[in-house]
């Protein structure tokens, strides 16, 4: 476990943290005026390894091979010309931070951080971090890369968990659950939704599918795999066949056939890194989900966080109603699809630059 203190005079900034992997929906911006929750699990810490926060450069002030050189691939909005490294964390378990009123960054309804660090060492004076708490964007607290240091605390991190280990706790992530429009009651107001979390992994696993195309027609399982991509990838790719053909894959999972193209796999939630076949004899292009996510998708009857509907055993009373749908279609996140893409060198290709243009969703999931 690790302790991050202020660089200026070393004055503790954080509880004791655990490092987990960076979420995929760290930078996500989702819908218009609602209420998010927390990034970040209290005691867990995770490392944006980009540059992240202004300064901001367009993309037509940008050489191509800088681009390149940062790992750049197609064309993006800005780029960051921020320090690598920020570190992020839940807000409560910063420690000694005080705000810098006049950073509020251009806020519509709490803190956007758009200013740059707007909470300071309260021992020192240094700015150190930037909380962002506004509207339609996820709570979190980022550590200045240049103005922390982490030093190890007291006790140590526990081995991260096996892939059966994390089949047996089954935490799945729900695919549609109710958010708040800000500054409602707690209960009012509630729309439900497809879950933020959802929306951003399918918008960067869509950008590994697309890859894996090879420009050509994708099929994904049945269920809810299909409800979350088919529509997009129909959308976005040829119909000629022949057809590249994904299926789950991973921990729990029978062997994936030879003649699979395309597996989709979980992301470990503390590594980061992809599940991998034990005996890998295949050629078939992975693309990694939240574990998560790819849960849901991979158990779909089992572990409901929620009571099902439909029909009941003789004699079995109810009065519980079934969880609601949204009322939209699902649609994956631009922004992620794209940061994805921009950073896979495959987006290169001249076919794939066809293809970009077709991507037309609006910039910001919504809500109907």
């Amino acid at each position: 476990m690790f302790v991050f203190v202020c660089a200026g005079c070393g004055a503790e900034l954080t509880a004791p943290l655990s490092r987990v992997a960076l979420p995929v929906h760290a930078h996500q911006q989702f819908g218009n005026g609602l209420q998010l929750p927390v990034l970040m699990e209290s005691g867990t810490f995770a490392v944006e390894p980009e540059p992240w926060g202004p300064p901001w450069r367009g993309w037509n002030e940008i050489h191509p091979d800088e681009a390149a050189a940062r790992g750049i691939y197609a064309p993006v909005e800005v780029l960051s010309d921020g320090a690598p490294g920020a570190i992020v964390i839940a807000p409560g378990d910063s420690r000694g931070t005080v705000l810098i009123p006049e950073k509020r960054g251009g806020a519509c309804c709490g803190l956007a951080g758009a200013d740059g660090p707007n909470m300071a060492c309260e021992a020192c004076g240094l700015p150190v971090a930037t909380r962002i708490d506004d509207c339609s964007s996820w709570q979190a607290m980022w550590l200045a890369p240049d103005a922390v240091c982490r030093l190890p605390a007291s006790g140590c991190d526990a081995a991260p968990l096996t892939w059966a280990e994390l089949i047996t706790q089954g935490k799945g992530t729900p695919p549609f659950e109710p958010i708040t429009s800000w500054g409602s009651p707690p209960g009012s107001d509630l729309s439900w939704s497809w879950s933020p979390q959802w929306v951003a992994a399918a918008g960067s696993a869509l950008a590994h599918l697309v890859v894996a195309s090879e420009g050509r027609p994708v099929t994904v399982p049945n269920g809810l795999a299909q409800e979350v991509f088919q529509p997009t990838l129909d959308a976005l790719l040829p119909a000629d066949p022949p057809t590249r053909r994904a299926v789950l894959a991973g921990p729990g999972q029978p062997a994936p056939d030879m003649d699979a193209d395309i597996l989709l796999v979980p992301s470990h939630p503390q590594t980061g890194q992809a599940w991998t076949p034990a005996h890998p004899a295949t050629s078939a292009y992975p693309v990694p989900l939240p574990f998560g996510v790819w849960f849901r998708l991979a158990f779909p009857e089992q572990h409901l966080p929620v009571p099902t509907s439909g029909p009941m055993a003789d004699g079995a009373l109810r009065d519980d109603p079934p969880i609601p749908r949204p009322r939209h279609a699902f649609h994956v996140d631009t922004q992620a699809f794209r940061h994805t893409l921009a950073r896979l060198p495959a987006a290169r290709s001249p076919w794939l630059r066809e293809t970009l243009p077709r991507f037309t969703h609006p910039m910001h999931t919504r809500l109907v």
